[in-house]
């Protein structure tokens, strides 16, 4: 068992804080040294000046000869140029005009009244930055009821239909965000079809509860201009979707719900210059990105384990999952070696997870390690005691210490990360702590994290299965029935049986698509034919 008056020391020299950003990083429970940091300094300056040069508008996503410029959505004065500056400040413009419109009443339903739910339709970060700032920051008194179509799963569409049609209003009261760079994004665009038809169904306008986000002249743009949408907004091609909350995405969705735009601005924007220092220790990204690296030994070697101790973070962990393991998770180096990086995310809160899966943390695999993020203030107001002495938050906080000393005490790696109230500005400050400490973290271990080869690659075969689910529905007789190898070999596509199988059997257990199942003696050799399923 550690020496507790060792570890104070070593708390008391590696201990970063903040008062302007009110943060607490804590990296002594994961093990490094002061020779190990000293080692350590020249990567990492190489690290901030890459990250300078990033500010500066070099083009990082060589994929599509992109610049990376969430830095400058809080802080339109470090963009490159005037027009990117001017598109910046007059979108959060727009988006607050929007915004008092609605909730004054001045953009309202044709049918009269206000609107009193919001349906944002998105996929990945056109979804999960607003789910975040929804969960963690709204309230049930808010002008506006968040819902979310985030898949393009039927059941999640009729689910998230019912609640409307039950919430306040009703549809005639919902106004849709339908959010995609490019327009074309199927799960989006799914979604959106649907979003139409069940208000077109109701006897509603759809474009007249419609709102884009979207690249200019994407499909999409074009649809919510032709058809006379109620606005649109700018997606940019220099801010990638996982780093998109504090654009449109995030804003426009932010304001609607009435939380503190200014203030998680300010938050990411004071966190930003933080961490824009080129001095490791007095820099916190620099320190969570070292701390990443001698828990994984730069190599992804464990998992990184999210547990917030506040019921509103919840969705953070989700939040990271898509920020880190979509940035870090790369096949090949910046030199084109083959490195399979990544870092897995994963998480809960706490305590819940106390009675769930620490103890495997405790006592099992030593693959991972732990992220604790810690709010200071229990609640606004004051908390009854639960027993003499103690409150609610009082056991939650013990939780916390408890799990974090238990996990040292067997040689599990942690850290801390302490917020004073997990408001609006310490929102912003965490999300531009993570956005930073990707960006260093991926220089230090030579990737880019501005591109996502492998999800382009799971789009285009998403698309080969479709094209051969329609040759598939092409070729069924309504008299004949023919087994799903017998319908690949007739395709020329037998390298393709096994999808060819699982494509009929969904096929034909929804009776809607026609498809008729004859049961053979094993579930392969079953037999398929157009007309009503069996």
């Amino acid at each position: 068992m550690p020496d507790p008056r060792a570890l104070w020391e070593r708390y008391r020299r590696l201990l970063y804080h903040s008062p302007e950003l009110g943060l607490r990083l804590d990296p002594s429970r994961i093990g490094f040294d002061e020779a190990w940091i000293e080692a350590m300094e020249a990567p990492l300056q190489r690290a901030f000046a890459a990250m300078a040069e990033l500010e500066a508008g070099a083009r990082a996503n060589p994929d599509e000869g992109r610049q990376v410029g969430h830095y400058w959505l809080r802080d339109p004065d470090r963009a490159p140029d005037a027009s990117i500056r001017d598109a910046i400040r007059d979108t959060l413009a727009r988006v607050r005009s929007f915004a008092s419109g609605v909730h004054t009443g001045a953009i309202a339903p044709p049918g009269g009244g206000r609107f009193q739910s919001l349906l944002l339709i998105g996929i990945g970060g056109s979804a999960l930055g607003p789910q975040l700032l929804a969960d963690a920051l709204g309230s049930p008194s808010g002008p506006l009821r968040p819902f979310f179509l985030d898949n393009t799963d039927p059941d999640g569409f009729d689910r998230t239909f019912a609640a409307l049609a039950a919430a306040p209003g009703g549809l005639a009261a919902t106004l849709v965000i339908v959010i995609s760079k490019s327009g074309g994004t199927p799960e989006t665009r799914n979604g959106q079809e649907e979003a139409r038809g069940r208000l077109t169904q109701s006897g509603l306008a759809f474009p007249r509860h419609a709102v884009a986000v979207t690249g200019t002249e994407s499909g999409l743009d074009r649809t919510a201009v032709t058809e006379g949408w109620l606005e649109r907004f700018p997606m940019w091609d220099w801010v990638g979707g996982r780093t998109s909350i504090t654009s449109a995405v995030g804003l426009l969705p932010m304001a609607l719900l009435g939380l503190d735009v200014d203030a998680f601005l300010a938050g990411a924007r004071a966190t930003d210059a933080a961490t824009r220092l080129p001095e490791t220790r007095r820099n916190p990204a620099a320190l969570l990105a070292l701390a990443w690296h001698h828990a994984t030994g730069g190599r992804g070697e464990r998992d990184m384990v999210v547990l917030p101790y506040r019921d509103r973070l919840a969705l953070f962990s989700r939040y990271l999952q898509q920020l880190v393991m979509e940035s870090l998770g790369k096949e090949r180096d910046l030199a084109g070696k083959v490195v399979h990086q990544g870092i897995a995310v994963y998480g809960n809160k706490g305590s819940t997870d106390q009675h769930s899966y620490v103890q495997q943390l405790r006592d099992g695999v030593p693959n991972f390690f732990v992220t604790f993020l810690e709010v200071l203030r229990d609640r606004d107001g004051a908390s009854p005691e639960v027993e003499p002495g103690f409150t609610a938050g009082d056991y939650l906080h013990g939780f916390l210490l408890g799990t974090r000393a238990a996990l040292s005490d067997n040689s599990r790696p942690s850290l801390t990360l302490t917020v004073p109230r997990g408001d609006a500005f310490d929102l912003g400050v965490l999300v531009a702590l993570y956005e930073r400490a990707v960006g260093l973290y991926a220089s230090l271990i030579g990737i880019n994290a501005y591109h996502q080869p492998g999800v382009e690659a799971g789009k285009r075969a998403a698309a080969a299965v479709l094209a051969l689910q329609a040759r598939l529905l092409a070729a069924l007789d309504r008299d004949r029935g023919r087994t799903a190898a017998e319908l690949a070999t007739a395709l020329g596509a037998e390298d393709e049986t096994e999808t060819a199988f699982a494509l009929l059997e969904r096929l034909s257990a929804n009776p809607s698509r026609g498809v008729a199942r004859e049961a053979g003696t094993t579930p392969t050799e079953a037999r398929y034919r157009r007309g009503p399923a069996s």
